[in-house]
Formats: structure tokens, sequence, C-alpha cells
């Protein structure tokens, strides 16, 4: 049986809803054009068999929130940064992802905007750009984390507008502080033009979260982190975001960012189909350690940890496929739950889940082959190759 260009043998698929075994995955044009018996393979002239050996076959990582990686930024405004982010991220199993902008001036963010377009438009022939994630700048200044607080400012729906016609109206999600002027009003704008309003950078109470969902969020930005905590007379953001069943969280699961308890506990209390795992990734990610920038700050990045120099963390240098990996060694998830969360729980979020997100008949063919030490092998984005390692 010849069902297409590249057909992919041996290994576990994890589709990722179920464990299959004794079956191939078939590519043609770029999707996924049957998953079979492995028995009925047959080798033809435009075929290339590719053998995973005793791996495992999943969909490909999507990140919704990374800043950069390979030494470029999102914020440095240039085609050429984004398509870097994309082949480092693109080593470590991510096939699509939203380049994620930062509080800085408006002019900075219009420019880098205009870049995330041309990566989208042209291509980068690697990760994929589904899109701009704007973190900022209406956020609130006491939990700016590594956001210039002097580049801060109350929503403006007349800006925004700015930034999305610069993008070529592609932002998918942007991060707000709800108990900020102006909040309220932009977050009932993002959800009439279907945009993701996502709670974060906040020092909202249970309440003013509440009034915040009631408006149109329905996503929280990178949970525990710069945000108002729970205790047992105010839950917070953090409350909030475990026990609303409108909220998808996004947790950055580097063991740095988070505890691993708090990691587990998001686990045991949220819907596991509202997790999505995310990198936050700064332009250190695949780098070695040593000082880098960030929004206009220095960044020391020291055995894993990124911080300025007041000790703020300062994004991550995480990859999707650490993310993984802790979470089932750290967590103790299963390796099925875990991969959902990087691949059809993002695309769920994205409203993507017919092309990507899972293995199945007409979906875009973004695979990863991952050894059994969960390590990425080869990374093929709509049925190319665009990282194998040697």
């Amino acid at each position: 049986m010849d069902r297409g260009k590249d057909i992919i043998l041996n290994g576990t698929i994890i589709t990722p809803f179920e464990l299959i075994e004794e079956r191939a995955v078939f590519i043609k044009d770029g999707k996924i054009s049957a998953i079979d018996d492995k028995k009925n393979v047959t080798r033809s002239l435009n075929s290339e068999i590719i053998n995973t050996g005793d791996g495992f076959i999943v969909p490909g990582f999507i990140d919704i929130h990374v800043h950069g990686g390979g030494g470029f930024d999102a914020m440095d405004g240039s085609y050429e940064a984004i398509k870097e982010i994309a082949k480092t991220h693109s080593r470590f199993g991510t096939t699509a992802f939203l380049p994620t902008t930062m509080t800085m001036s408006k002019n900075r963010i219009l420019k880098s905007l205009e870049s995330i377009n041309k990566a989208f438009v042209k291509g980068t022939g690697y990760a994929e750009v589904l899109g701009a994630n704007v973190e900022g700048p209406y956020i609130n200044p006491i939990k700016k984390g590594a956001q210039k607080e002097e580049d801060i400012r109350n929503a403006s729906i007349d800006e925004f507008v700015e930034f999305n016609k610069a993008s070529g109206n592609i932002i998918r999600i942007t991060t707000i502080a709800p108990e900020m002027p102006g909040a309220l009003g932009l977050i009932k704008w993002l959800r009439k033009n279907g945009i993701i309003a996502s709670i974060g950078h906040t020092g909202a109470t249970y309440e003013q979260v509440q009034e915040g969902i009631k408006a149109g969020i329905n996503h929280v930005t990178h949970i525990f982190n710069a945000m108002t905590g729970f205790s047992h007379r105010s839950p917070g953001v953090v409350g909030a975001a475990l026990f609303s069943p409108e909220l998808i969280v996004e947790m950055i699961s580097d063991g740095i960012h988070l505890h691993a308890l708090a990691m587990r506990m998001v686990t045991k209390i949220k819907e596991m189909e509202k997790i999505v795992l995310i990198t936050d990734a700064m332009r250190a990610a695949g780098m070695p350690d040593g000082l880098y920038e960030l929004g206009g700050q220095e960044v020391s990045v020291k055995n894993g940890e990124a911080r300025l120099a007041d000790g703020t963390l300062a994004g991550s240098i995480l990859t999707l496929d650490q993310a993984v990996r802790n979470m089932v060694h750290i967590t103790g998830i299963s390796l099925i739950d875990a991969i959902r969360m990087v691949t059809i729980n993002p695309a769920n979020c994205l409203r993507i889940k017919d092309k990507k997100g899972s293995l199945e008949p007409g979906m875009d063919a973004d695979i990863v082959i991952l050894d059994n030490r969960l390590e990425v092998r080869r990374t093929i984005v709509r049925g190319e190759t665009v990282y194998c390692r040697k």
C-alpha cells in the first residue's frame, strides 16, 4: 500500500488521544493521508520510509507564548529574527507558534508585529507562524515582572486596532490586567473581534477576575507568575484560574517558575483539556549561559535561569520537549496527557483543532518523532523534515 510520499514506521503513535502500536503514518501533499497497519506498507519510487525504532510518533508541538530563541527575539522587529526563532524551536519539536511581543514603545511593538506578519505570509521554512501574541502593554505596574514600567499604559481600543492592523489582523492572544483603566472595554472589543483576552501581569482580586470573565476573558497568562496568589480569604487570580471553567491556563513547567507541587496542583485541580504548556522563552533559549537582552533590559542566564539584575525572572530558556519531560517526570502525569498539553490543547485554544494538534487523516502533517528518552529525533512541518538529529 503506497499512500503517500513519506511513511513513518515503528514506534508508538500517540494521537494524542490514545496509544497505537503496529501502525504506520502515511503523509501525502503535506497532510496525513492515513494511519494503517504497517504490514500493508510497500515501498514505491516516490516514497521515503522513516523508521522511528522504539520511540514515539506524536503531533507537532504548538507554542502559543514564546518571545525568542537562538539569540533572537520577536521584538528585534525583523523577518530574520522570527525565522531564527522558528529554526531554533523546531529543533525541540515545535512545529507551530505565536511569536510574542512585550511591553515596549508603540513603535517597537508595531515594528515587531509587522515582522511577524511577514513571517506569517512568507513562511519560515521551519516552525509555522500561526499569528501573534501581544503581552502587554496594558498591564498592572505592580505585577510587571520583566517588563519596563515606563512603557506600561492604560488600555486603548484605538491603539490596539493599530497593533492589529500592523500584524495583518493576525493577533490571536493579548495579555491584559482587567482592573486597570479602560481594560474591560477593550476586553469586550477583543471578544467581539475573536481575539483571546488573557489575564496576566495583574493585581486583580478574585471578584475583578469574574468581572473580566463576564467581559470576555477566557485565558490566563503563565499561571501563578505575575498575578495575585491564592489565600483562604482572598482567592485572587490563581483561585479564579483554577476554579473558573471558562479559563484556559498557560503553565511554564520548567521547575523554576513553578515549584513541583504547584505544577502537580494545577494538574489535580484544573480540567486537563484546559492546561496549555508554554515556554515563555526569551532569546537565550537554545543558547549557552551568558548575558542577553529582553525588552531593553540586561538578562543574566545561568544554570537554566534567566533573571534581571534585581533577581526578577525574565522569561525562560525552556523548550517544549523539556516541558513535556518535566511534566512526566516531575508531576507524574501520563505521557498522553503531557503530549495533549502541547498539541491538541493549544490547537483547541486557537480554534485550529480541525487542522493541527492530532494525528488523524486529513490533518496537517506536523509530526515529532521522539526517542525513548522523550528527546526529539525529527521534526516534520506540513510533511517536510525541518530538523533531524544526527
